[in-house]
């Protein structure tokens, strides 16, 4: 039986491209987001099962976990519901802004953790076949569950214009961080993905309203991270046997050596 596995934030982005490789690699996917008609188009392009939910909707969320259930469980979860509004100071930013932000990147990955995990142990009770080490060790005998939470590096050094997104990314570190510990002695393993420059479609362009001229600058003459390179990595770490645990997988493009740094042009030996 093929691994099934519930990624939110899936109409576009880090969220489609991760759907696709799941595919890719013979997973079943459930891909939940607000857009039906994304939803759809990637249903067909992938075979994913697809649920229209909003993450910070605490009965719709609710509803999608029963939905997973009752159309065969899951063992996996990636958190990648999210989403950065503006880049004002502390002193001038919008507290609608920064509500919306606390909504998705952690009270929605928080709904939907609260409301997968009863699937995700379920998913425990029974063997699965088809992992490397699925029948070694102390992991023999019975299944197992992943939960990835992709947060940003935004949520582990602070910059200035950041404070809201900053503040929700820490935030959601710490849940997953928490998580972990609560979760000992469970054949639940948490991971996280911790981003740095990545561009995709939507992403710097919701952040800055629409602004497409100013939404492209941060990729001027520098190579960023894809949506693709991302979900290459965090499906990755559910490819690990089920004993290992890659608790902070910080990913960077080569040119960018922290959040305040970002080599532009040519990258040469020195």
């Amino acid at each position: 039986m093929a691994q099934r596995v519930v990624v939110t934030g899936a109409s576009s982005g880090i969220g489609a491209a991760t759907v696709r490789r799941f595919a890719e690699l013979g997973y079943e996917t459930v891909a939940v987001a607000r857009r039906e008609d994304r939803l759809r188009a990637l249903a067909d392009e992938t075979g994913a099962y697809v649920i229209q939910c909003d993450v910070t909707d605490e009965a719709a969320v609710a509803r999608m976990a029963e939905e997973v259930r009752a159309t065969g469980g899951a063992s996996g979860l990636v958190n990648n519901a999210g989403g950065a509004l503006g880049t004002d100071s502390v002193e001038t930013a919008l507290n609608d802004d920064w509500r919306r932000m606390f909504e998705v990147n952690v009270i929605g990955l928080r709904n939907v953790t609260a409301a997968l995990l009863p699937v995700l142990r379920e998913a425990t009770q029974r063997p699965q076949a088809g992992h490397p080490g699925a029948a070694s060790g102390v992991d023999a005998g019975h299944g197992w569950a992943s939960i990835l939470n992709l947060t940003s590096t935004a949520g582990l050094a602070s910059y200035p214009g950041g404070g809201g997104y900053n503040a929700a990314k820490y935030a959601a570190h710490a849940v997953t961080e928490v998580l972990r510990l609560e979760l000992a002695g469970e054949p639940i393993r948490v991971m996280e993905v911790a981003p740095g420059l990545v561009h995709t479609e939507e992403f710097t362009l919701n952040r800055l309203r629409g602004d497409a001229a100013a939404a492209a600058l941060p990729y001027e003459s520098v190579t960023p991270l894809t949506a693709e390179d991302v979900a290459r990595v965090l499906v990755g770490a559910f490819e690990q046997p089920p004993h290992v645990n890659q608790d902070l997988i910080v990913l960077r493009p080569v040119a960018q050596s922290s959040v305040f740094h970002v080599h532009r042009g040519p990258l040469a030996a020195k």
